[in-house]
Parts: structure tokens; C-alpha cells; sequence
């Protein structure tokens, strides 16, 4: 097993060779030129480094910048902790003990606005499209499976909408049994895409009303959704806590492995190249040391693209990394049932979803302030955010959080340094930070980042302009 944390004599030797190279550059007069305001990339601020994760395989772009050394081309020496909980991680990049960490997408902007803790998070980088799946346990899948239609060979058609689920519920309903699923977190991807997938199929997923004191997020609810951390999730479902759940890899795919559950829909399905980590640091360390965040930055956007390249080629090298216990710990078939292109359904129903990982193609490192804007209608719609916000506050609050200034300066010095090439951030030239309208959602509903309020009233489920709970 890999020790990650480099022992005293060995830093130092890396350190001053790093340095030495460093120096090295300043000599030969082949320091950086930003793009945007033609400082040069400066030393590190800060050189020693930890950062936090939780066990997931779209921890990847952290993992191969250590393993691949691209932080230390940095000059950042980085310890790699895991993480209890996405708690215990948001709390420790807040207080310090962490300087950065992989993180849920909705995490800084939650903390931003001030819903459950209140701090000032950015981020530069976004880790990942993509990469969730919903599962449910073998006997609701035998209940679930009379009401989808086959294929000529028998199997599901895909992609199986919650249409499916719903008489399952209605019938647990009658029979005063709660219907219980999991997810990760309440500002997390799969919470939103578990209740995205559910209204879509007419169940009501339930709403929040922090101002009453009510976080829940049960009123009125048809499924009960609460908070398991990702590791537990298969041995939750085995129990019989919870019918079902929205995790990340290798969890679903656990499920299958271990003969508990079946994975009915990825959230590719739901919605198509979807945002889903980013790697998250206060303000104040951004400010304190804006060199060492460009340079960290550097190292995962180099990580991202390796990860990527030559058509997936590397991943199952990547696979075995993350296999390792100091990572994420699972198997390495069972990582690499979704890590390499595949995604298995019920048992022996192995599809392709070669973009069920994303780490760099379709500008997936770029930290759009659409895909923040998502995060928040979401949380209105289900009522963390309590009250109506003019669509000017969204755009705000995105502008706040994610940093795609950040992120260019990092990307132009990687091409000016001949480290990638220009044709790798091509498309970004003249970005605006918003996507075009979006379409590929299960229910065919249209996002469009720069009207949030609009989206907001298509749902026929959730609040809307005027509704408080």
C-alpha cells in the first residue's frame, strides 16, 4: 500500500530539487507570462499542502497529480487525506486543517449563501462529469421491472424513468410503510438528481423550509430521502434501511457486484454531461496565496486531461490507483466496470457509457457559473433557498463561487509553457462562463443558465416564482 504521507528526509530532498528547478527557470528567463495581465506565475506562497477527499472514483484528478507528479512540477508538495464524511471535509477546509479538497458540487455554493454552514469557498476547478447512478434493491427491481418495457433480447429499454417506481411507492403508501431512499448530502449532486429523476416521474421527493426550522426536506414528501455517506450506501440497501439510492462509483456498481441491487439509471441519463465535483479552497487561501492556487490548479487540469487521453487509455491504469486502499478501496473490477467506458445494469447487463466518466473532454474542468445556477434553482425549487431571488442574484452568487479567472490564467500558462497544447482549451477563447441552453434531461426540459426563474416554473413538481412552503 502506498504511503502518501512522504516521509521527512525524502520531502526535503523533493523540495530543494524542486526548488533547484524553480530557480532553474528564474535563470534562464523562462518564467510564465499570464495571459491576462502579463504577471509571471511566481513561486508557490505555499508549498506543503493537504487536501481532503472522500472515497469516490472521481477523486481521480487528485489522485494521478500526486502519482503522476504533477504537483510536484509545482513545486506543491501535497498530502492526500481521506475524508469520514462531506461534513468533516467542508469543516476542515473552513478551519484549515485542510487546504483544499474534492468536493460536492452544490458544497461552496451552499456555503456561500449560507444554507447549513456559512463560509466563503471557491472554486477554480471543476473535477468531473457525470459519474452517478441510482440503484435499488432486488426486490423493488422485481416490482419495478413489470412496468418497463423489453427489448427484442429481453432486457430493460433504457432509460428507465421513474414512471416505473412510482406504483411501487403508491403501493408502499397504502400500506403505511414509508418509502426510504438515500443519498450523500442535502446540497449534493445525487440528492438533486434523485429528486430531478423522481418529480419526473410524477413522486413527489418532498421539500425543505429551513426558515421553520424543518431541513428534513420530507414535507410532502412520497420518498423519503436521507443523508448515507457513499461507502455505506450497499450495506444500507442490504440492510433493508433504505429501498434505494443516488451515489457515485464504485458504489452502484458495488451493488451489483455483491448481488444486493441493480442499478436502473445513471445520471448521464438524467442529464447529460452533468457537473458533479469540483475541487473547492476558501477565498482567503485564494487571496493569500494566488500562486500556489494557479499552480494546484495546473496539476489537476494536467491530471484531467491524462486521465482522458488517447481515448480512455490510460484508465486502467488509473483504475488500479484508485484501487489502492488509500484511495478508494474497492476492487479493481468493480471500479473498472464504470471507470473503462462500460456501466453493468442488473447482473450480466453490461452497457456502453463511454462518457459515464468525464475528466476532460466537453470543457469538463472549466467551472461554468451555469452549472452554479443549476445548483441553486435546484435548491429553490425544493425550498432551501425560502424565498424568491431576481434572476441577477443567481448570476452573482455563481460569480462568487466559481472561478473560471482562475482557471484560465492556469490553462494559458500550461500552453504558454508548451506543457499542452492551445487546441485543448480552444472553445473556452471566447467563453462567457454560460452553456448553451441545455437539453438532454430526462423530462426534455430546456436549461437555460442565464434565465434561472424561467426554468424554475417549467416544473410541474417543486416551488415556484411566489411559492413559499
Amino acid at each position: 500500500m502506498l504511503n502518501l504521507t512522504l516521509t521527512k528526509s525524502k520531502h526535503f530532498c523533493r523540495r530543494i530539487i524542486g526548488q533547484a528547478l524553480i530557480a532553474g527557470m528564474c535563470i534562464s528567463s523562462s518564467l510564465v507570462t499570464l495571459h491576462a495581465n502579463a504577471e509571471e506565475l511566481g513561486y508557490p506562497e505555499k508549498e506543503e499542502l493537504k487536501f481532503g477527499f472522500i472515497k469516490l472514483t472521481d477523486m481521480a484528478p487528485i489522485a494521478i497529480a500526486y502519482e503522476k507528479g504533477f504537483f510536484e512540477d509545482e513545486g506543491l508538495y501535497v498530502t492526500i487525506e481521506a475524508q469520514a464524511n462531506w461534513k468533516v471535509l467542508l469543516d476542515g477546509v473552513i478551519d484549515g486543517r485542510l487546504d483544499g479538497a474534492h468536493m460536492l458540487a452544490g458544497q461552496p455554493i451552499a456555503a456561500t449563501i449560507g444554507y447549513g454552514t456559512k463560509a466563503e469557498i471557491i472554486t477554480p476547478f471543476s473535477m468531473d462529469l457525470n459519474g452517478n447512478g441510482i440503484t435499488v434493491s432486488n426486490e423493488i427491481w422485481q416490482q419495478m421491472k413489470v412496468n418497463i418495457p423489453k427489448r427484442p433480447d429481453g432486457k430493460p429499454v433504457h432509460p428507465i424513468k421513474a414512471d416505473a417506481l412510482k406504483p411501487v411507492v403508491e403501493k408502499y403508501s397504502a400500506s403505511g410503510k414509508p418509502f426510504n431512499m438515500g443519498m450523500v448530502f442535502p446540497v449534493s449532486t445525487h440528492n438533486y438528481e434523485l429528486r430531478y429523476w423522481l418529480a419526473a416521474g410524477g413522486i413527489h421527493p418532498g421539500f425543505y423550509a429551513p426558515h421553520k426550522g424543518d431541513t428534513s426536506g420530507q414535507i410532502d414528501a412520497q420518498a423519503l430521502l436521507s443523508v448515507t455517506p457513499p461507502p455505506q450506501m450497499p450495506a444500507t440497501l442490504e440492510a433493508g434501511t433504505i429501498y434505494g439510492y443516488c451515489v457515485g462509483e464504485p458504489w452502484n456498481q458495488q451493488a451489483v457486484f455483491k448481488g444486493i441491487g441493480v442499478p436502473v439509471v445513471t445520471d448521464y441519463e438524467i442529464w447529460k454531461d452533468n457537473p458533479e465535483k469540483v475541487f473547492g479552497i476558501t477565498k482567503a487561501f485564494s487571496e493569500k496565496y494566488p500562486n500556489t492556487t494557479i499552480r494546484l490548479t495546473r496539476a489537476l487540469i494536467r491530471a484531467a486531461k491524462w486521465l482522458d487521453e488517447n481515448n480512455n487509455a490510460n484508465r486502467p491504469e488509473a483504475v488500479k490507483i484508485l484501487s489502492q486502499s488509500n484511495y478508494v478501496g474497492a476492487d479493481y473490477d468493480v471500479i473498472a466496470n464504470s471507470m473503462t467506458g462500460t456501466f453493468e445494469y442488473e447482473k450480466g447487463d453490461k452497457r456502453d457509457v463511454p462518457d459515464f466518466n468525464v475528466f476532460f473532454r466537453y470543457n469538463a474542468t472549466y467551472p461554468y457559473y451555469s452549472d452554479a445556477i443549476w445548483y441553486l434553482t435546484q435548491m429553490r425549487r425544493w425550498g432551501q433557498i425560502s424565498e424568491d431571488k431576481p434572476d441577477t442574484w443567481y448570476k452573482e452568487v455563481a460569480n462568487k463561487v466559481y472561478r473560471p479567472d482562475i482557471y484560465m490564467k492556469a490553462a494559458q500558462s500550461l500552453v504558454d509553457e508548451k506543457l499542452m497544447a492551445a487546441s485543448d482549451f480552444a472553445e473556452l477563447a471566447n467563453e462567457d462562463g454560460f452553456r448553451n441552453p441545455q437539453t438532454h434531461f430526462i423530462d426534455n426540459i430546456v436549461y437555460d443558465g442565464t434565465k434561472p426563474n424561467e426554468y424554475i416554473n417549467k416544473f410541474s413538481i417543486g416551488l415556484k416564482a411566489g411559492d413559499k412552503i
